[in-house]
C-alpha cells in the first residue's frame, strides 16, 4: 500500500472515538514558425451535465475582467523586495493566512485549477516516473479528469474569452522529434510555455490554431549578444510580451476575459549549467544582476539570513513524536545550507523576482476598473531554515504560506483574517463570472470577503504531501538533491497560529508509523520547537486531532459533490 492511501487509514480510528460521520477575445498566436502538429480536439466538457443548464453567455456590462498572476516557487520573504505587490497591499485586499493543499508546483496548481484537494484530483506529486505511477504531473491531471473540472472551462462556457500564457503543469511537455501533448480544454488562447524555459533561455511555447496545438521556438541569443538582447529573449520577457498582447485585445473586446499569467520567477534553473557563463542559479535577467538595488525595494546588502525565520535554529527539537509521546525517526537529517549560500541564492531570488514586479506594475496599469487582478504562487521555498536544505515540500509556513492580492472593483482595502487556500480561488472565479460554484469543489469563494475585510468564514486548511520518492525524477532534483525525497507523507491541518502534521514516518510501502509535529506561532514566526506532547497545548492539539480525524473521513474524489459536513471541516 501506497504512502499517500496509509496517511488517510491512521486518524480513521480517532474519527470514530470522535464520532465523526464519513463524508464522503484574443486568439492563438499564428506566429510560430513550426507546422501545426495534428493532435487530438479538445474534449467534451462534463461540467454543464453535472451542473444542470449550461450558464448563460456572459457580457462585459455583467462579468468582470479577471487577471491572476501566479508566481513559481516564491516565498514570503521576498514579499518586501517587490514595489507592485506592496501596491497592491495598499489598494487592495490582503490574506496573510493564505495556504495552499501542498508545497509542490504540479500538485498545488492542480488543486488550483479545480479547487479540489490533491485526494479529489489525484495529482499527489510533480512526476508520474514517465508514466508509470499513475500519481502526478500532467498524466494524472489529465487522467483524472482534472481539464474537465478546471474553472476556466466553465467560464468559457459562460461566454468568458479565457487565456493562459507560461508554465502550465510538470510533464505537459514537448521536445523536438516527439508528439505534442493534447489541447487542453476550456482555454481560449493557451500559450504554455515549455519547461526548458527554468534556465531563462532557448524554450518552445504553443498556442492554438484550428484546434491544433502549434509550437513557436524561442532562441536564446549568442553569448555575444548585448544585455538587452538577451533580456528580450528571457522567458519572463516573452510570457510577459504574450500576455500584454492578450490584455490589449480584451479590454478592446466587449466580452469579459480570464487571464492567468503563470511565470517561472523565481524558480531555480534545473539543468547544472546554465545557459549563459555565470549564470547563477536564480537566474535572473542581465538587467537585475548587478547594483546593490537590483533586488528591489530593499538594497541587496540588507538581504541577510535575518529575513530567513528560523535559521540557524537547532533542528533536534523539531523531531516528531510517535503517539505513546517518544521521539519517533527524524527524517531532517542532511546537512543544513550554509549562510552565504542561503544569502546568496536569497538575493539572487529577489534579483529574479524583479522581472515579476515590472511584469505585474505593466499589468496593473492596463487593465481598466472592471478588472480584478489577483496575485499569488504555487508554494514557498526555504533556504537552510530550521537546519534544513534548499526546496520545498514540507508543511511549515517557509514552504506553505503564499502570497493572496486582490485589486478590483469593490475591494475595499485592508488585512483579512479568513484563512484560505488556493481550492477557494476557483469557487472564486465563479462567483466573480455569476456562476455557482461547481458541486465536486472543496473551497469557498472569497467574494464577500472582498468587499467586508472582517468577514471570517474559515479559520483553517488542510494540507496533503506524498513522498516524492514514490516517482522521482523531479526537476528541481539537480540542485535539492533529497530535500525532497526524504519528506515523508503527512496530512497536516494549519490554523492562524498553529500546526498539526501527522507524518508516516515508515519509507516502506506497506508499513506506516505516525508521528506528529505541533507547532503554535503566536510567539515565534516559525516552527521554534515540536511542542505536541506539551500538556500546556493539549487543549489546542486535541482540537487540531479532532480536525484531522473530521478532514480524513471526506473522501470524495473526481466530481462528486461535496457534502456539507466536509466544507464545515474548516470552520
Amino acid at each position: 500500500m501506497h504512502h499517500f492511501t496509509r496517511a488517510w487509514a491512521g486518524v480513521c480510528l480517532l474519527a470514530l472515538m470522535a464520532g465523526v460521520a464519513a463524508c464522503g477575445g484574443p486568439s492563438g498566436s499564428t506566429s510560430g514558425s513550426t507546422p501545426p502538429h495534428d493532435v487530438r480536439p479538445p474534449r467534451t466538457t462534463s461540467s454543464a451535465s453535472a451542473l444542470g443548464d449550461s450558464a448563460p453567455a456572459a457580457t462585459r456590462d455583467q462579468q468582470p475582467n479577471i487577471v491572476v498572476v501566479m508566481l513559481d516557487d516564491f516565498s514570503m520573504d521576498l514579499v518586501q523586495t517587490m514595489r507592485s505587490l506592496q501596491r497592491m497591499r495598499r489598494t487592495g485586499a490582503s490574506y496573510p493566512h493564505s495556504f495552499v493543499t501542498d508545497s509542490l508546483c504540479c500538485v498545488s496548481r492542480s488543486s488550483f485549477f479545480t479547487g479540489q484537494y490533491p485526494h479529489q484530483t489525484g495529482v499527489r506529486t510533480n512526476t508520474s516516473n514517465k508514466g508509470t505511477s499513475g500519481l502526478g504531473g500532467w498524466p494524472a491531471y489529465d487522467t483524472n479528469g482534472n481539464p474537465e473540472r478546471a474553472f476556466n472551462v466553465r467560464l468559457q462556457q459562460a461566454g468568458y474569452t479565457t487565456g493562459f500564457v507560461g508554465k502550465f503543469l510538470n510533464e505537459y511537455e514537448w521536445v523536438p522529434g516527439r508528439a505534442l501533448p493534447p489541447v487542453v480544454p476550456g482555454w481560449t488562447t493557451f500559450n504554455a510555455v515549455f519547461g526548458s524555459a527554468y534556465d531563462g533561455w532557448d524554450f518552445a511555447s504553443t498556442s492554438v490554431v484550428d484546434q491544433r496545438l502549434q509550437v513557436q521556438q524561442h532562441p536564446a541569443p549568442p553569448a555575444s549578444a548585448s544585455d538587452a538582447a538577451k533580456d528580450k529573449a528571457y522567458a519572463g520577457a516573452v510570457i510577459g510580451d504574450k500576455a500584454m498582447n492578450f490584455l490589449s485585445a480584451g479590454e478592446a473586446s466587449d466580452a469579459p476575459y480570464f487571464l492567468e499569467v503563470a511565470l517561472y520567477a523565481p524558480h531555480n534553473r534545473t539543468q547544472p549549467e546554465g545557459h549563459y557563463p555565470g549564470d547563477p542559479l536564480f537566474p535572473p535577467m542581465f538587467r537585475d544582476r548587478t547594483g546593490d538595488r537590483s533586488c528591489g525595494r530593499v538594497a541587496c546588502r540588507k538581504l541577510t539570513v535575518d529575513d530567513l525565520p528560523g535559521f540557524g535554529d537547532a533542528r533536534r527539537d523539531n523531531r516528531p513524536r510517535l503517539a505513546n509521546g517518544r521521539p519517533g525517526r527524524a527524517w531532517n537529517t542532511v546537512r543544513t545550507l550554509p549562510a552565504p549560500v542561503a544569502v546568496r541564492d536569497l538575493r539572487d531570488r529577489a534579483r529574479m523576482a524583479q522581472s515579476a514586479d515590472r511584469l505585474l506594475a505593466r499589468i496593473l496599469r492596463s487593465v481598466g476598473p472592471h478588472t480584478y487582478v489577483v496575485l499569488t504562487s504555487d508554494n514557498g521555498f526555504h533556504l537552510g531554515q530550521l537546519g534544513m536544505g534548499r526546496g520545498k515540500g514540507t508543511p511549515y509556513d517557509t514552504d506553505v504560506r503564499v502570497p493572496l492580492l486582490v485589486t478590483g472593483p469593490g475591494v475595499v482595502p485592508g488585512s483579512r483574517r479568513e484563512v484560505t487556500s488556493n481550492i477557494d480561488l476557483a469557487p472564486t472565479f465563479e462567483e466573480l463570472a455569476g456562476l455557482p460554484a461547481a458541486p465536486y469543489r472543496s473551497g469557498l469563494s472569497l467574494v464577500p470577503t472582498l468587499a467586508d475585510p472582517k468577514a471570517v468564514r474559515q479559520s483553517y486548511a488542510f494540507l496533503e504531501h506524498t513522498q516524492q520518492t514514490l516517482t522521482g525524477g523531479d526537476p528541481d532534483a539537480a540542485f535539492t538533491g533529497a530535500e525532497l525525497d526524504r519528506i515523508p507523507s503527512y496530512v497536516a491541518v494549519r490554523g492562524r497560529t498553529s500546526l498539526l502534521a501527522r507524518f508516516d514516518l515508515d519509507p516502506r510501502p506497506d508499513q506506516v508509523q505516525w508521528g506528529y509535529e505541533y507547532y503554535h506561532y503566536k510567539r515565534n514566526r516559525f516552527e521554534k520547537k515540536n511542542n505536541v506532547a506539551n500538556p500546556k497545548r493539549r487543549a489546542d492539539v486535541d482540537l487540531l486531532m479532532a480536525k484531522l480525524a473530521a478532514f480524513d473521513a471526506c473522501r470524495e474524489s473526481g466530481d462528486q459533490p461535496v457534502s456539507d459536513a466536509c466544507r464545515a471541516v474548516r470552520q
